[in-house]
């Protein structure tokens, strides 16, 4: 039998990993700042992931606190490029999809495929730790 602290966090790295998909296939769609909020959805979900898996109970939506709170569970430093994309995801949590969020413009109307890929790429690197971290 799995213990329950493993099951969970391999249940929000599964849903990190659909997250991951979803902004790809977004992103194929030219649905940019969906995209966008996806990926940080994956990151966001790969982060809790991974303080479940060191038996913390995790809270709040910024990647880069998530990270740093895993990094010091563990009593490591975060690489720095890791947390340069966790700063970067989190730029994207609400303009991604508030229109009160920009000045002149919508989110669908604000962000590129080069935004878009960025984030993307951020995620990645994030479900992959996470992966690695969590052996799947």
């Amino acid at each position: 039998m799995v213990p329950v602290l493993r099951r969970e966090s391999l249940r929000w790295l599964n849903e990190a990993m659909w997250d991951l998909d979803t902004a790809r296939i977004l992103h194929e769609a030219k649905r940019f700042n969906a995209a966008v909020f996806y990926a940080h959805q994956a990151a966001e979900k790969a982060s809790k992931a991974m303080l479940y898996h060191v038996n913390e109970a995790p809270w709040g939506h910024s990647v880069r606190e998530l990270l740093l709170r895993y990094f010091e569970k563990i009593g490591k430093n975060p690489p720095e490029d890791m947390m340069r994309c966790a700063r970067e995801l989190d730029r994207h949590y609400i303009p991604s999809r508030y229109p009160n969020a920009h000045p002149s413009a919508t989110p669908h109307e604000a962000y590129d495929e080069e935004v878009s890929l960025r984030a993307i790429r951020c995620a990645d690197m994030v479900v992959g730790y996470a992966k690695e971290v969590i052996g799947q």
